[in-house]
């Protein structure tokens, strides 16, 4: 179905797709439970995607709540992330930070990944930091963007090393794509729905390897927040 999409909707799908099963991905990945993805594009290229992650897991200690919401920011931040992978397969697979960061604050919808993003940080650096004075702003903005940059790190790392899979995912969601009537008036609006159970009986689904949040070797500034 990709080449009855027009150009400029297929190009906007393409985006939303790989931005979606960038969150898919990751997620699985981490260990959450994963549900359906969704993709809906008009033909004046409005869109509305999800993919549904199950957010209910057993946390039996500090550690293990830590090591929570590190691999939830982690999810969050995927989509954004893979939304920037190229499209054309001969490219290299690289995350562009700085179109990812834009994507996150707001700029092609993707504020309430940024918003969640930014509870999240806060709460984490609350539990590792429980000493810090509430009066030590510069401090204190040292130690979020310290954890911050660990989890973009990471999750770059995983987008990149995945990114075949992503763009191969994101490819048959869009194949998958088909003109909705409107009852009463004109079609505009293209979509698809990817229930769990189909997805779990993909290939590329069942060779998504479980990976442990880890330490990356070396830390950067890479996102402000």
């Amino acid at each position: 179905m990709t080449t009855k999409l027009p150009a400029a909707v297929r190009d906007r799908a393409l985006q939303i797709a790989h931005h979606e099963m960038g969150h898919y991905v990751v997620a699985r990945a981490l260990g959450f439970e994963t549900g359906g993805v969704t993709l809906t594009v008009t033909k004046d290229l409005r869109h509305q995607g999800g993919a549904s992650i199950t957010l209910v897991r057993p946390i039996s200690s500090m550690e293990a709540m830590k090591e929570h919401l590190e691999a939830r920011m982690m999810v969050l931040l995927a989509g954004a992330m893979a939304q920037t992978l190229p499209s054309k397969p001969s490219a290299a697979k690289r995350v562009d930070k700085p179109k990812a960061t834009a994507i996150l604050k707001g700029e092609q919808g993707a504020e309430q990944d940024y918003a969640k993003i930014r509870e999240l940080q806060h709460l984490l650096r609350n539990i590792a930091y429980p000493d810090t004075d509430p009066a030590s702003g510069e401090r204190i903005a040292a130690e979020l963007k310290s954890m911050t940059d660990r989890v973009w790190i990471r999750t770059q790392e995983i987008i990149e090393d995945q990114a075949g899979t992503i763009a191969k995912l994101a490819l048959a969601l869009v194949d998958g794509m088909a003109l909705v009537e409107q009852w009463g008036r004109a079609a505009d609006t293209y979509e698809v729905v990817f229930a769990g159970p189909m997805l779990e009986r993909l290939r590329a689904v069942q060779a998504i390897a479980s990976i442990n949040i880890g330490s990356p070797e070396k830390s950067r500034h890479v996102f402000e927040t």
